[in-house]
């Protein structure tokens, strides 16, 4: 099995993996956010640039985010997978979308990229940046 099909096997895995943190966040299903995220995941928003450190501050955020008087819907669409060569490690590159739960009207949208790392079997979100463009 060549590189090429270990890099071809990991753009899949994380692509399923991101269809599932999409799926968790549209079910407001916690626990299946947080089996996404690595211990010390760390998330930078789009537009105010806070620090999300952690996977507990993480889904902290998702539980509030989730129990708002005016819910909304984040989804990432990926564009790019880059599989490092040299270690289980890997970046995403992708647009993001924030609708209102209610209505699906969009809210706001940009791009993203996010880091990942294999442990184990497994993908996990290490790092995601945000960039808000409307």
């Amino acid at each position: 099995m060549g590189h090429f099909a270990i890099s071809a096997d990991a753009d899949l895995a994380i692509r399923l993996r991101r269809a599932a943190f999409n799926r968790a966040l549209a079910g407001r299903d916690l626990g299946a956010i947080g089996s996404l995220l690595a211990p010390e995941a760390v998330l930078v928003t789009g537009t105010d640039s806070a620090v999300i450190a952690g996977r507990k501050a993480q889904v902290r955020v998702w539980q509030r985010e989730f129990a708002s008087a005016m819910p909304t819907t984040y989804a990432r669409t990926p564009a790019t997978v880059q599989v490092s060569p040299v270690e289980p490690i890997a970046f995403e590159q992708g647009h993001w979308l924030c609708v209102a739960s209610a209505d699906a009207i969009p809210i706001a949208s940009g791009i993203y990229t996010a880091k990942w790392r294999r442990i184990g079997a497994d993908w996990v979100i290490e790092a995601e940046l945000y960039l808000t463009l409307g």
